[in-house]
């Protein structure tokens, strides 16, 4: 097995690591990638005001999803919980630990390849990972690392170099990504997710004020409540409550907000969703006490009004929206339909759900939840009342 290591502050991490990660992995045919966030890192301190280590990791993991990798990458906090500072020797060596057969490459960029003998215990570094360096720029990168790789093998006979330039690599420091997150600019070099993470947490001295934020900055902080796998879900159903509001009538701004928050809680398990269901005083029947899938639609809705201040119409739309309810409002049934139908959804018969539903609301509203009962009876699952109700109001 070959695994790529990348270290770094990742305060905060950017496109630029992601695209350096991404070629490098490639490039070697690496079979699992490592990003390890620095604690104390030994060649730099962090600035004044960075983020709490345990941020540092959450926006790490956030960005890792975004490589597209699945479970061929990981995010280890073995820096974050050692004591004093974060020599990457001790670090390979935990690494070999966890896997003694291992080929392991250690990623860095141009700075820290040009500065490598005088880390602490390079010859540790040598002895137990290969060396892939990238530069960050196009501009010369091969003469100096020309010249640095023939000074390695020279005083490391053993050392095993890969050096490569990557086209395109988004090239960005994080001291000036900093600045320029603190002059409400530089969203376009974070991963979405990763930007809306910091406008939530108010890094970076963003300040962003949750409960009037325009649609733009929105999305980024509610897709950074969100599994890498629920993304595309979520945006389909803003655009399905974009083109139901239209077709009907209803307010296009709470529909988007509504289908961009319905899933905000949807990663949290058992635990966590009665933790916030017990926060916000919420009351659960004996069915929904047991059913983990049925929790999120009311501990997003008090999230999102809580959190981000959306009116009782929003509210409600995204508690109804798993279940439904008798005699549901035209935002309630266009979020519970976007939801349904939007364009990633991939079910025997939602083709004929979707063209129903652009043709009369009530009649695609009925047809759903007469499909969602059928699967739960054909599962062996209990319906929840509220949808059996909401059907049996639109049947008269």
């Amino acid at each position: 097995m070959k695994i790529g290591v990348y270290g770094g502050t990742f305060n905060p991490p950017h496109l630029g690591h992601l695209t350096a990660a991404r070629a490098v992995f490639d490039l070697l045919k690496l079979d699992k990638l490592l990003l390890v966030p620095a604690g104390l890192p030994p060649h730099k301190a962090l600035p004044a005001g960075s983020p709490t280590a345990e941020q540092r990791l959450e926006m790490t993991r956030l960005a890792a999803e975004q490589l597209g990798l699945g479970d061929r990458v990981q995010v280890l906090d073995l820096e974050l919980r050692r004591q004093g500072k974060s020599y990457t020797a001790d670090t390979l060596s935990q690494i070999r630990e966890l896997y003694p057969e291992a080929e392991l490459w250690l990623l860095m960029g141009t700075d820290m390849f040009l500065t490598l003998q005088t880390w602490h215990e390079p010859e540790a570094i040598f002895a137990q990972a290969g060396i892939a360096a990238f530069g960050r720029t196009e501009e010369d990168t091969e003469e100096l690392f020309s010249v640095q790789r023939e000074y390695l093998y020279r005083t490391y006979p053993d050392a095993r170099i890969f050096t490569l330039t990557i086209p395109g690599v988004v090239d960005i420091s994080s001291t000036e990504l900093r600045e320029q997150l603190s002059a409400d600019r530089g969203a376009n070099l974070l991963a979405p997710a990763v930007y809306g993470y910091i406008l939530r947490e108010g890094l970076y001295g963003t300040g962003a004020d949750l409960k009037h934020l325009p649609l733009s900055k929105l999305r980024p902080v509610a897709l950074s409540y969100l599994k890498h796998k629920r993304i595309p879900h979520v945006l389909g159903t803003e655009q399905e409550a974009i083109r139901l509001a239209e077709r009907y009538g209803a307010d296009v701004e709470k529909a988007r907000v509504g289908a961009l928050l319905h899933d905000c809680t949807k990663k949290l398990d058992m635990e966590a969703q009665l933790a916030l269901c017990r926060h916000y005083g919420i009351q659960l029947d004996e069915l929904e006490q047991k059913a983990l899938k049925l929790l999120h639609a009311k501990t997003g809705a008090a999230i999102a009004r809580d959190v981000f201040g959306v009116d009782e119409e929003i509210y409600s739309a995204i508690l109804w929206h798993t279940t439904g309810h008798a005699n549901m409002t035209l935002l309630e049934k266009i979020l519970y339909l976007a939801d349904y139908i939007e364009p990633s959804r991939d079910f025997p018969g939602v083709d004929k759900l979707r063209a129903v539903c652009y043709k009369n609301l009530d009649a695609g509203l009925l047809m759903g939840l007469e499909m969602t009962i059928g699967e739960m009876n054909a599962m062996g699952n209990p319906v929840h009342h509220a949808t059996i109700e909401a059907r049996d109001a639109l049947k008269g």
